[in-house]
C-alpha cells in the first residue's frame, strides 16, 4: 500500500531531537519493512502550546486549503495514498487533516498512540478536543502505547472502530552485550534532555535522590544538554564534584555504547509518557530505576527488569537505588533479563507483526463505512 504518514505534532524530517520524532521515525520503518511505501504528509505542525483560538482558527483554514490542494493534486494523477496513518493526535497536536481524507479518498484512516482528555472537553481547550475526538470517532483502527490511552479511547471503540495495543519499541542498535568488567564504584547513567517542564523537574528530583545516597558508592554520568543546563548544574553542584560526570549530547549510536558501560540506568520520568529511553537502556543490559509515572510501567516489567516506586516519592526512590548498589549480583540479573525483554519482544519486527495485523483489520473496517463523510 502507498501510506500517507501524518505527523501533527512534528514534522518527522525537520531535524529536531525527541522522543516523538523518534517514534514516528520507528514507526515508518516498522511500515516500509511491510513492504509499503510511506509518504510524509507535508503539512504545518499543529501544537499548541497555549489554547489560542486565533491560531486555532488560522491551523483550521490552513488544514483545509491543503486538503482542496491535497485532493486536486490526486485528481491531476499524483499518486494516492491507500491508507492515511497518524502519529499523535491529542490535544496539543490535533489532527485537522487526517479524517477528511480518508473520507473524501475512501480509504482507511489509523492512528497510533491517539489519546482523549475528558477534563479538556470543556474550558479553554474544548475546540482542540472536538478536533481530536472527531478523528478518534473516524478511525479505522487506533494503536495504543499505553493502557492509560486506551482507557481514553475505550468509548469509541465498536464494530468499525478497533482499538489495538502497541507495545512500546525501539530500533536496536548495535550489540554491546559484551562489556568489559567494570571496576570502581557502580556506573550509574540517565539521559534526557535539559529544558523546563518535567525534564527539569525529574532532574531535580534525581539530584534529591542522589543527596540522600550520598553514603552511598556510585558514580553518575549525565548525557543530555539544553536551555536548563546551567540551572541543573546548580542542583547537582551539591553532590561531590568527582562522582558526576558530564557527558552533554550524544548521537545516538555513541549513547547506546555509552549506556552499556554502565551498571544501573537511572531517571525519575515524571509525566513520561513512556520513555523510549528505558527501552534503550534495558536493550543495553541496564536495570532501571524510574517513579511509576504516566506509562513508564509499560517499557519495563517491574521487579524484573526495573524497579519502580510511587511518583514524587523521593525516600521510597532512593530505598530503590540503595538496593542494587549494594547487590551487583541483583544488578547483573535484572540486567540480563532487561536484554533479553527488550531484544525479544520490543523489537521494530514485533511492532511490524502487530502493525500488519491492525492495517489489515483497518481495510476491512473502512469498506464497511460510507463514503465522503467521517464517521460520527
Amino acid at each position: 500500500m502507498r501510506i500517507a504518514f501524518h505527523t501533527p505534532l512534528n514534522p518527522v524530517g525537520d531535524g529536531g531531537v525527541s522522543g516523538d520524532r523518534r517514534m514516528a521515525r520507528q514507526l515508518m520503518a516498522a511500515l516500509e519493512s511491510l513492504g509499503h511505501v510511506v509518504e510524509p504528509v507535508a503539512a504545518p505542525k499543529t501544537y499548541f502550546r497555549e489554547a489560542d483560538p486565533a491560531r486555532f482558527s488560522r491551523c483550521a483554514a490552513d488544514a483545509a486549503r491543503l486538503r482542496d490542494a491535497l485532493l486536486a493534486g490526486y485528481r491531476e494523477g499524483q499518486p494516492r495514498p491507500d491508507l492515511w496513518f497518524t502519529y499523535h493526535n491529542y490535544y496539543r497536536s490535533p489532527d485537522f487533516l487526517g479524517p477528511e481524507m480518508a473520507a473524501q479518498l475512501g480509504i482507511p484512516y489509523v492512528t497510533a498512540e491517539s489519546s482523549d482528555s475528558a477534563r479538556r472537553a470543556t474550558g479553554p481547550w474544548a475546540a482542540q478536543t472536538e478536533i481530536v475526538r472527531h478523528g478518534i470517532a473516524a478511525g479505522d483502527v487506533h494503536f495504543y502505547f499505553t493502557d492509560r490511552d486506551r482507557q481514553g479511547l475505550e468509548p469509541w471503540r465498536n464494530a468499525g472502530t478497533a482499538l489495538l495495543p502497541l507495545p512500546p519499541f525501539v530500533t536496536l542498535g548495535p550489540d554491546h552485550a559484551q562489556r568489559a568488567a567494570l571496576s570502581g564504584p557502580p556506573r550509574l547513567v540517565t539521559v534526557a534532555m535539559m529544558r523546563s517542564g518535567a525534564k527539569l523537574m525529574s532532574y531535580l528530583a534525581l539530584a534529591r535522590v542522589l543527596d540522600r545516597c550520598r553514603d552511598e558508592d556510585w558514580a553518575l554520568g549525565i548525557i543530555g544538554d539544553g536551555p536548563c543546563r546551567a540551572e541543573i548544574e546548580v542542583v547537582f553542584a551539591g553532590l561531590p564534584e568527582s562522582r558526576v560526570t558530564w557527558h552533554g549530547q550524544l548521537e545516538r549510536e555513541a549513547t547506546q555504547a555509552e549506556l552499556a558501560r554502565n551498571d544501573v540506568f537511572i531517571w525519575p520520568g515524571i509525566g513520561e509518557a513512556y520513555g523510549l529511553v528505558y527501552l534503550e537502556a534495558q536493550s543495553a543490559g541496564l536495570p532501571v530505576v524510574a517513579f511509576d509515572s504516566g506509562g513508564v510501567a509499560e517499557t519495563v516489567r517491574a521487579g524484573e527488569t526495573a524497579l519502580l516506586v510511587p511518583e514524587h516519592d523521593e525516600a521510597a526512590f532512593a530505598a530503590a537505588l540503595s538496593t542494587l548498589l549494594r547487590d551487583r549480583a541483583l544488578r547483573e540479573s535484572m540486567g540480563a533479563t532487561a536484554r533479553r525483554f527488550i531484544r525479544s519482544e520490543r523489537t521494530t519486527e514485533r511492532a511490524a507483526e502487530r502493525l500488519a495485523e491492525g492495517l489489515a483489520l483497518a481495510v476491512r473496517n473502512r469498506s464497511t463505512k460510507p463514503r465522503g463523510k467521517a464517521t460520527p
